[in-house]
């Protein structure tokens, strides 16, 4: 099956009907990471197949409240019957689809986003009210994406994951990211946000560390 998680822990699961290899124009069984296997990939093997973007919003009362807004959105979904977008029940508030492309119907399940008649290359968009964010010490905030994944058989397909953070500038700075950029792994910052860009094979759980800016002298 194929599963995709959103940002927050745990926050998101996609569950379909398993794929054939066919279906993914260009990849060898090389390229399928194994069980308890994660690969970052400079180069992805299956340009134009399944990606994953989010985008996570965060103002001054997300910091006393932990709550934060999203949208999250699967592109370039792989053709199944049925798909499920499931979200931790204790942590999400509120669920929207936002649109959809190539899905014969969209519609939300309790703290679920079900999706059947899925063609190749379809998209789905959902934005979510999520008390996801985490006080980490003085000063300083976590935010997790994941699992993130593109499951085939017992391994794992290729995908990407464009994880991004807005905020009022100054507001908050980046402290690390775990993965750490790398190859495979971009991070880019600016005074009112950044973005982490992950290319990988296997089962991905990425972490944002987020602090105050330091006073200017």
């Amino acid at each position: 099956m194929t599963g995709i998680g959103s940002i927050g822990r745990k926050a998101g699961v996609v569950a379909g009907a398993l794929l054939p290899l066919a279906a993914a124009a260009a990849l060898t069984f090389d390229d399928i990471a194994r069980e308890g296997e994660l690969r970052f990939l400079p180069v992805r093997p299956d340009p134009g197949a399944y990606r994953y973007d989010a985008e996570a919003r965060i103002d001054a009362d997300s910091l006393q409240q932990g709550i934060v807004t999203m949208r999250t959105c699967h592109r370039q979904l792989d053709p199944n019957a049925r798909i499920v977008v499931a979200f931790n029940r204790e942590r999400v508030q509120s669920i929207d689809i936002v649109s959809t492309e190539g899905v014969g119907r969209a519609w939300v399940e309790g703290r679920r986003v079900e999706l059947a008649d899925v063609q190749r290359g379809g998209s789905v968009c959902i934005d979510l009210r999520t008390r996801a964010l985490e006080p980490a010490g003085e000063g300083r905030w976590r935010l997790h994406a994941g699992p993130l994944m593109r499951r085939y058989l017992d391994g794992y397909l290729p995908m990407e994951a464009r994880l991004r953070v807005v905020w009022p500038p100054g507001l908050l700075q980046v402290a690390a990211t775990d993965p750490a950029p790398q190859p495979g792994v971009t991070l880019a910052t600016e005074a009112d946000g950044a973005t982490l860009h992950v290319t990988f094979a296997g089962r991905l759980t990425a972490t944002w560390e987020l602090q105050r800016p330091a006073p200017p002298r």
